[in-house]
C-alpha cells in the first residue's frame, strides 16, 4: 500500500479525513496547534498543517474509494501519476507534530542559496535549502517534504 496526497475542498480537511478513516480507509491530517487573536479574545485553535491536503494509505485498485466521501477534489499528481508520499516522510511529519516546542535549531552560518543538512530538531538529516535570511529567523524549503520550514534564531543570551 502506498500513501497518496488528496486535496479536499477547503476548510474540509478534518472532516473528509473523519469520513474516510470511518469507511475503513487508513488517513493522516496533520494538525497543528495555533493561538488565535481576536478582537475581543485569544483561543488555541488546531489547523492543518498543508491547507486542503489530506494523506490516504490504500491500495492501488482501492484508489477510487476516497471519491465516496464528500468533500474529497481529487490526487495529487506529480509528473502525470498520483504522488506517492514515503512512509519515512509520512513519520517525520508525525515526529516533527508530537516533538516538544522547546528545541532549538542553530543556524546562525548559512545564507540565502546554501544547501544545508538539519542537524537537530524534529527534521533532522532532511536536506533544506536556504530560501530567506531575515533578522529573526530564516525560512528554510524542506524540498523532500515538499514544505517551507520557518525557523527563528536563537539570541545571543540564549532566547529563541
Amino acid at each position: 500500500m502506498n500513501w497518496y496526497v488528496i486535496y479536499t475542498k477547503p476548510r474540509w480537511e478534518k472532516k473528509v479525513a473523519d469520513r474516510l478513516e470511518k469507511s475503513g480507509i487508513e488517513v493522516y491530517c496533520p494538525m497543528m496547534t495555533q493561538i488565535k487573536q481576536w478582537s475581543d479574545r485569544k483561543k488555541k485553535v488546531e489547523t492543518p498543517l498543508i491547507p486542503s491536503y489530506v494523506f490516504v494509505n490504500v491500495e492501488e485498485k482501492n484508489r477510487n474509494d476516497v471519491f465516496d466521501v464528500p468533500g474529497v477534489v481529487r490526487y495529487l499528481f506529480w509528473l502525470g501519476k498520483p504522488a506517492i508520499v514515503r512512509d519515512s516522510e509520512i513519520e517525520t511529519m508525525q515526529n516533527w507534530l508530537s516533538a516538544p516546542n522547546d528545541y532549538e535549531v542553530s543556524v546562525d552560518r548559512w545564507k540565502k542559496g546554501d544547501n544545508v543538512i538539519l542537524e537537530s530538531g524534529p527534521f533532522a538529516t532532511q536536506s533544506a535549502l536556504v530560501q530567506e535570511v531575515k533578522p529573526n529567523h530564516y525560512v528554510l524549503i524542506l524540498e523532500s517534504l515538499g514544505c517551507v520550514l520557518k525557523v527563528r534564531k536563537k539570541n545571543d543570551d540564549g532566547v529563541s
